[in-house]
C-alpha cells in the first residue's frame, strides 16, 4: 500500500473546504488501495486556525486516512529540526526561505513538499482553499481519481486506461510524474474589473507577463487565454490525456507530483502569484510524461480581496508577477533548449542543471522591468479611481522592485542546492521527527 499527501495550504477561514478535502480523502481509500495523509498548513489568525482544527478534529474519517493540521510554529519548528540535521552554514537563510514572514505560494508548497515525505509519501496531490469540486449525477468530480491512477506508472503502460496519448515512444518509457486540470469559474487573477473598467488597459498589462521578444499577435493571443482556465464548461464525463502537459492548462489548485517535488523546490518568492508553477515548465520540457484530465476544480473569490488593504495587497503581487517574467522567461527559455538533457540516466531530474539555468536567469537588463512599471504605471493612472493610487503607492516602492525580483531568483537557486539535503533531512526525521517537532512548541 502506498501513502500519499493531499495538502491544503491556507491563510483563511475555510472550514467548508476542509470538509470537501476530507469527502476527497475518504473517496480516495474507497477507490484505491492507499493510505491518505491529509495535510493542511494554517497560516491563519488563531481564532481561524482554532476553528479549523475543531472542525478537523469533528470529522468521521475511514481508517486510511490520517489528518495533520499544523499551524506556523509547528512548521517551523520540522524545518528547524531538518535544518539541524544538514548542519548547513546557511540554516536561517533557508529557514526563511521556507517558511518567509510575507505571503509565498511557493515556499508553502514547498514545505507541503518536506512534510509529505517525512510522512513517507511517495506523492503530493495539491488544492485551495478558495476553490470546491464540481458534481455530476450528484456526486462530487474529485481530480484524486486520475492522480492515483497514473502518478509514477509507466506512461506506455497507461495507454490502454486514457482516451489519448501524444507522447513519443522515449516519452512513453519514462514515467508520469504530473498529472493535472484546471479550474472553471471566475478568472484565477482576480483583475477583470480592469477589463470592464478599460480592455485595452487590461491589454497593456496582461500583455507584460509575455516574453520580451514576442509578437503582437504572441501577445494577443496570450493575453485572449490568460487566467480564463477551462471557463465554465460544467464536467458531461471524463477524459484523460497521456501528453507532456502544457503549463497553461492546468492550475496548482488541481495539481499532483511524484518524484519531480523530491528533486526540485518552486520559488520561494514572497508577495508574487504565479511563484509556484515553476515545476510545471520543467515536467514540460524535460519530456516527462502527464496526464491532463478535465475533473476541473470550482475556483472563487473570497470578499479580503475586495477591501482596501486586501485590493494593495493583491495589485502588488500581480505586478510582481510581471516582474518576475523578466527573469522567469529566461529561465523556461534555458529548460526548452536543454530538453531531455535535464534528466539524469536513470529519468529523474538533474537538479544542479536546473540550478545552473535559474542562477543565469537572475541576471538580466534591469530596464526591462523599469519599462513594464512604465506601463503599469501609465494603465493604471488611466484606469483612475483605487487603480490611480495604487499607481501613486507603486511610484514610491517601484525602485527595489527590479531587485527583489532578481534577488528571488537568486534565492531560487540557492534552494534548489540545498533541496537534495533538505529532502534527505526531512526522510530521516520521518513521522517522529514530527512529533519531536510538534513537543517543541
Amino acid at each position: 500500500m502506498r501513502s500519499v499527501c493531499l495538502t491544503l495550504p491556507t491563510d483563511r477561514e475555510c472550514v467548508a473546504t476542509l470538509g470537501l478535502l476530507a469527502e476527497e480523502a475518504a473517496y480516495a481509500v474507497e477507490h484505491f488501495d492507499v493510505e491518505v495523509h491529509l495535510l493542511v498548513l494554517d497560516s491563519s489568525a488563531p481564532r481561524t486556525r482554532a476553528a479549523h482544527r475543531a472542525a478537523l478534529r469533528e470529522l468521521s474519517l475511514p481508517a486510511r486516512v490520517c489528518v495533520h493540521h499544523f499551524g506556523e510554529d509547528e512548521q517551523r519548528a520540522f524545518l528547524r529540526h531538518v535544518l539541524d540535521g544538514t548542519g548547513d552554514p546557511k540554516a536561517e537563510l533557508l529557514l526563511d526561505l521556507m517558511l518567509p514572514s510575507a505571503p509565498s505560494y511557493g515556499a508553502c508548497t514547498n514545505r507541503a513538499f518536506l512534510l509529505s515525505l517525512a510522512l513517507g509519501c511517495v506523492s503530493v496531490h495539491r488544492r485551495d482553499s478558495d476553490s470546491r469540486y464540481q458534481e455530476y449525477g450528484g456526486e462530487k468530480v474529485f481530480p484524486i481519481h486520475h492522480e492515483l491512477r497514473a502518478l509514477g506508472a509507466r506512461a506506455a503502460d497507461l495507454a490502454d486506461a486514457v482516451d489519448e496519448c501524444d507522447l513519443s515512444p522515449v516519452e512513453a518509457a519514462r514515467a508520469v510524474s504530473l498529472v493535472g486540470a484546471s479550474f472553471v469559474g471566475p478568472p484565477s487573477v482576480d483583475i477583470a474589473e480592469i477589463a470592464a473598467l478599460d480592455p485595452e488597459a487590461y491589454h497593456d498589462v496582461v500583455s507584460l507577463w509575455a516574453p520580451a521578444d514576442a509578437s503582437e499577435e504572441e501577445k494577443r493571443e496570450l493575453v485572449a487565454e490568460s487566467f480564463l482556465g477551462a471557463g465554465n464548461d460544467a464536467f458531461e464525463g471524463d477524459h484523460a490525456l497521456l501528453t507532456r502537459v502544457d503549463p497553461m492548462r492546468v492550475d496548482m489548485c488541481n495539481i499532483a507530483f511524484q518524484d519531480v517535488h523530491a528533486r526540485v523546490p518552486l520559488p520561494p518568492a514572497t508577495n508574487t502569484i504565479g511563484s509556484d508553477y515553476f515545476l510545471l515548465h520543467l515536467v514540460h520540457h524535460a519530456g516527462l510524461p502527464g496526464v491532463l484530465h478535465n475533473r476541473h476544480i470550482v475556483n472563487y473569490y473570497t470578499g479580503e480581496r475586495r477591501t482596501d488593504a486586501g485590493f494593495r495587497a493583491y495589485q502588488t503581487r500581480f505586478v510582481k508577477f510581471l516582474l518576475s517574467m523578466a527573469h522567469l522567461h529566461p529561465a523556461y527559455a534555458g529548460l526548452a533548449r536543454a530538453g531531455s538533457a535535464l534528466l539524469l540516466p536513470d529519468g529523474t531530474v538533474d537538479a544542479e542543471r536546473v540550478a545552473a539555468i535559474v542562477r543565469r536567469a537572475a541576471v538580466v537588463d534591469p530596464a526591462e522591468n523599469v519599462e513594464r512599471l512604465d506601463r503599469i504605471d501609465d494603465a493604471y493612472r488611466r484606469l483612475g479611481g483605487r487603480y490611480a493610487d495604487f499607481a501613486g503607492h507603486l511610484r514610491r516602492s517601484r525602485e527595489p522592485l527590479p531587485a527583489e525580483a532578481r534577488a528571488d531568483m537568486e534565492d531560487f537557486a540557492l534552494l534548489i542546492d540545498t533541496w537534495p539535503a533538505l529532502v534527505a533531512g526531512a526522510r530521516r526525521a520521518g513521522p517522529a521527527g514530527l512529533r519531536a517537532a510538534q513537543e517543541e512548541i
